[in-house]
């Protein structure tokens, strides 16, 4: 068999067994392994554990664990119910100031944990049943928070971000400030379309409901405020080159425990001490799969090389002979495909390491495809049959059925589509700042 002969086998059997809802980072092992027996033979086996610890051997792995347990500890506490209040509070006499508040609570949100499920969970308790109280229709209420919490993973700082980094070895640092501009584009246009289809349904603006006094408006910014702070920080000690990622994440990690014990514990007695445990237990189990599935794609990865089958696909794109843009576009379809079936971890550590030289041979910048690589990833969270955000979202309001949250949700991916658009008229959205604040990439 020629090695594209193989590499398609492989992709139809990696489907196959990831479909039977065997664990990511275990059916990648188990097919690595096979193919390589079958195609290199048994001698093939004393390489496996070198490769699968060798692709776990990177510091800058260490910021991972860190980020997760930042985001776990404000998940665990209240900020995200007093978030989303302190918006409602501000912007209650903006028209359409509730939807608004809601996508930029997720926005923010997002920002603070870094994962998308955890931001629909925590807004979407709050938020949905709210709009639903003042009249805007369910797809509207369900679609919007699904499409915010897709938010978390190009908002810095984003631990998707942080995988594509070490998986195509790049600045980490730059890739945060590259996504921070679209992020912003993209709340925008969520907001755009939010309040338009709330216009066009009848919803009136004017009806916002009770008043709400200036010392309502104060009391509840000393819960919020210190959080911003923190995401604050530790952006600017990441673009100042003050700390390496690992080192941010893991301030970062401490400041979100110390100001949930502190706010949440001490003062307003709403958070119990015991809880670190279940902090450090959720963070422990989500960081341990995430490094699982990064160590099996580096034995995923291995076996492509081995069998030449990501060289081989690298020179018959080169021999497509089509232009550059023609070749986005195909890549674009591809990773949307991708992101239909697989998280956004698994389809980065699979294909980021093999698309990467081929787009940056076409003429385009590293960074700026980042960012067009999680937009399509973030399209995935809100699309089926994976679209985890959406049975996230059906999970808090289970009286609202699937095929509505996907119908309100549709919009949003199409929102994401005219930013994929944009970045592709305007690349400076995504390259502008980077190089403004760290030079042009070499």
């Amino acid at each position: 068999m020629s090695p594209l002969e193989i590499g398609l086998l492989v992709a139809v059997v990696t489907i196959v067994v990831l479909s039977t809802g065997v664990p990511i980072a275990f059916g990648l092992g188990v097919v690595s392994i096979g193919f390589l027996v079958v195609f290199e033979g048994l001698g093939s086996l004393d390489v496996m554990a070198e490769t699968f610890f060798a692709g776990l051997a990177e510091f800058a792995l260490v910021s991972i664990p860190m980020f997760i347990l930042m985001g776990a500890a404000v998940a665990s506490s209240p900020a995200g119910r007093d978030l989303y209040e302190a918006l409602d509070r501000w912007l209650h006499r903006v028209p359409g100031g509730l939807i608004i508040a809601n996508i930029g609570a997720c926005s923010i949100f997002a920002a603070l944990s870094g994962s998308s499920p955890a931001t629909c969970a925590a807004i979407g308790k709050m938020g949905i049943p709210e709009m639903r109280k003042r009249g805007f229709s369910d797809g509207l209420a369900t679609g919007s928070i699904a499409a915010g919490g897709t938010l978390g993973i190009l908002i810095p700082p984003s631990i998707t971000m942080i995988v594509y980094g070490i998986s195509t070895e790049t600045s980490i640092g730059r890739l945060f400030i590259a996504g921070l501009l679209p992020g912003l584009m993209l709340t925008v246009l969520f907001m755009a379309w939010s309040l338009f289809a709330a216009w066009r349904s009848g919803y009136q603006f004017g009806q916002t409901g009770v008043g709400v006094s200036l010392r309502d408006k104060l009391i509840i910014l000393p819960r919020v405020l210190p959080f911003l702070l923190i995401i604050a920080a530790v952006l600017y000690v990441l673009y100042g080159g003050i700390a390496t990622p690992s080192e941010a994440a893991g301030v970062g990690a401490l400041f979100c425990i110390l100001l949930v014990a502190i706010v949440y514990g001490l003062f307003l007695r709403s958070w119990r001490f015991i809880q670190i445990w279940e902090i450090l237990g959720d963070s422990m189990r989500e960081s341990v799969m995430i490094l699982m599935i990064i160590g099996a794609s580096a034995l995923f990865s291995f076996t492509l090389s081995s069998l030449y089958i990501t060289q081989s696909i690298a020179e018959w794109i080169v021999a497509l002979e089509v232009g550059p843009w023609v070749l986005m576009v195909m890549i674009n379809v591809f990773l949307l495909v991708c992101g239909f079936f697989l998280p956004p971890v698994a389809v980065i550590l699979m294909t980021a390491p093999i698309l990467l030289p081929i787009v940056t041979g076409a003429g385009f910048d590293p960074y700026w495809f980042a960012v067009i690589f999680t937009i399509n990833m973030e399209i995935g969270l809100i699309t089926p049959p994976v679209g985890l955000n959406l049975y996230v979202i059906n999970g808090i309001v289970p009286d609202v059925a699937l095929p509505t949250i996907l119908k309100g949700a549709l919009p949003f991916m199409l929102c994401m589509v005219l930013g994929i658009v944009l970045l592709s008229l305007f690349p400076a959205i995504a390259t502008w700042l980077p190089e403004a604040l760290m030079g042009k990439a070499i």
